[in-house]
């Protein structure tokens, strides 16, 4: 949308569902939290095998009246029966971007041993009861309702139910018909699965809500519901229990703090992403990308190299902190990125080698800032879904497991308790001590990617927020640079004439969905929903 110099707050989402149900909730008085929440819930129902209540992710909150500025980690914890070495025999390959591993048979991909312990339901309530000002069940509320009349499938969704197979991975439609509720949900009587404008109905998910919204997450984590799940895994060869939801907790911690260009930035810890948009803006800051142009031959090399970089020490270095020591101090220094662009400037390459497949993008953002200047930027995800949907209970679990290294002493390596890396990286931006964006995106490991693009775009490039999301993306998470199909062929010809391997996706908007808001010198709010998605921004 334009820049609203009207609006007060402003809301955007992947669904406009969710951001409608969102405003409501901020023309009601409710709070950025309340909204954002509110939203979240209501994306768990419309877009239910890219988020829920069973899934994981990471919110970054920030209310400067209260002297608040923190982030709420939540992602999946693997269940106290995994063993490191429990599936090291049975790896077939890596994804191309390193960021998942294709098992024989898919047990760590569709299944009961799939899926680790959820947060996002303990974390939605943390954030309301801690910072929001609205009732818990008034938060539930939309979400309840939209269970109850069921959702229209909309283009994106359908796109996704369609997209087939991933190299090894599982297809979208196996996922969907692997429950008696998802097969009764999401298929025509004919066994295709729904299309655009189908209504997917779900009554057993309202029913779950709303058991939720009058005993709040205890009833999930330690309740009826905990014990519904933990005999539904148990009868089905499961690794999660009871013990597994009892124990888990949320992780509270300040986000990482850096500056670019005369902007302060923060954005969230490992396991989550912000340590590489860290690291690659702290490597960009030593080049004129102005100068280069936007998007030319020049200007991808010089930012693909950066994101190899970032991805190489990723993949080196970065885990579940708690876990594995990871360098952060090192790697989001000033020092260390500037050695990083001198190689960049002498023509060096990065490498990060892959078995070759990309990363399905099942996650999903929403961002809210509010008229007393709160904002909330949240990425939350089932991550592959695991298609499992216990009878009765209506919602799909995350399929975290699927992204941890079979293979025993690496960062990313099985461990009882652990959690996954993701690239989820909501961040905030600010100057001159205001805050001056709210940005994040869905899109497996090119989020990272697709969030310092849009960065960019907006910081280096003065875009507005709704062109920065919508620019043509690159990215570069292995040897390889893949681009958009708007990016121009001679452009892909330069690259390839100095020796690059360039893959041209053939869709038109793709590389994360970044979505954010802007706050403009004069005070305006201006928000952007990406184009390849369904959402909106929408100004109260």
């Amino acid at each position: 949308m334009p820049v609203d110099k009207r609006a007060k707050s402003m809301i955007v989402a992947a669904q406009p569902e969710a951001s409608e149900a969102g405003a409501q909730v901020l023309a009601r008085g409710g709070n950025a939290i309340d909204a954002a929440m509110t939203a979240a819930l209501v994306q768990g129902v419309v877009d239910p095998q890219m988020c829920g209540i069973a899934g994981f992710g990471s919110c970054q909150i920030y209310m400067p009246k209260r002297g608040i500025h923190t982030c709420i980690d939540f992602h999946g914890k693997t269940p106290l029966a995994a063993k490191p070495d429990m599936w090291a025999d049975l790896v077939e390959g890596e994804t191309r971007d390193g960021f998942g591993f294709v098992l024989k048979g898919n047990a760590n991909d569709l299944g009961y041993q799939a899926v680790t312990a959820p947060g996002s339901l303990k974390a939605y309530h943390e954030a309301v009861s801690e910072f929001g000002t609205f009732d818990w069940s008034d938060i539930c509320a939309p979400a309840i309702a939209d269970a109850k009349v069921g959702f229209v499938v909309r283009p994106h969704v359908y796109y996704w139910w369609t997209s087939g197979s991933d190299f090894g991975r599982v297809n979208v439609t196996d996922r969907l018909r692997f429950s008696k509720t998802g097969a009764k949900a999401y298929f025509r009587e004919d066994g295709s699965v729904k299309r655009v404008g189908d209504r997917v109905v779900n009554p057993d998910l309202a029913t779950t809500l709303e058991r939720i919204a009058e005993y709040g997450p205890d009833i999930f984590y330690s309740g009826e519901i905990a014990e519904q799940i933990a005999a539904d895994f148990a009868s089905h060869g499961g690794l999660l229990t009871l013990a597994d939801l009892k124990g888990y907790a949320t992780r509270r911690i300040d986000p990482i703090a850096f500056d670019y260009r005369g902007y302060s930035l923060t954005t969230n810890h490992p396991p989550g992403g912000g340590i590489m948009v860290t690291q690659m803006l702290n490597t960009l800051e030593h080049f004129d990308l102005v100068e280069l142009g936007h998007n030319s031959a020049e200007y991808i090399r010089v930012v693909s190299e950066a994101m190899k970089a970032a991805t190489a020490d990723k993949d080196a270095h970065v885990g579940d902190p708690a876990f594995h020591s990871v360098p952060l101090e090192r790697l989001t220094s000033k020092a260390y990125a500037a050695q990083l662009a001198q190689k960049i400037n002498r023509g060096e390459r990065f490498h990060v080698d892959r078995i070759g497949m990309p990363e399905p993008k099942h996650t999903t953002h929403v961002a809210v800032i509010d008229g007393e200047g709160n904002a909330v930027t949240m990425t939350h995800s089932l991550g592959m879904p695991s298609g499992v949907i216990t009878d009765g209970l209506g919602f799909m679990y995350n399929g975290c497991m699927a992204v941890f290294d079979p293979r025993p002493g690496r960062a990313g390596s099985i461990a009882p308790g652990k959690a996954r890396f993701s690239s989820l990286c909501p961040t905030l931006a600010f100057k001159d001590g205001q805050l001056r964006l709210a940005i994040g995106a869905p899109g497996g490991t090119q989020i990272a990617m697709g969030v310092t693009q849009a960065l960019i775009n907006v910081i280096d490039h003065d875009m507005s927020m709704t062109e920065a999301v919508s620019a043509p993306r690159f990215s570069s998470t292995s040897n390889l640079i893949d681009v958009t199909n708007r990016i121009p062929r001679y452009v892909q010809a330069e690259l390839e004439a100095e020796g690059y391997q360039v893959f041209r996706k053939p869709n038109t908007f793709d590389i994360a969905a970044v979505h954010g808001i802007r706050v403009t010198e004069e005070g305006w709010l201006d928000g952007g929903a990406d184009p390849g998605h369904d959402g909106v921004a929408i100004g109260v």
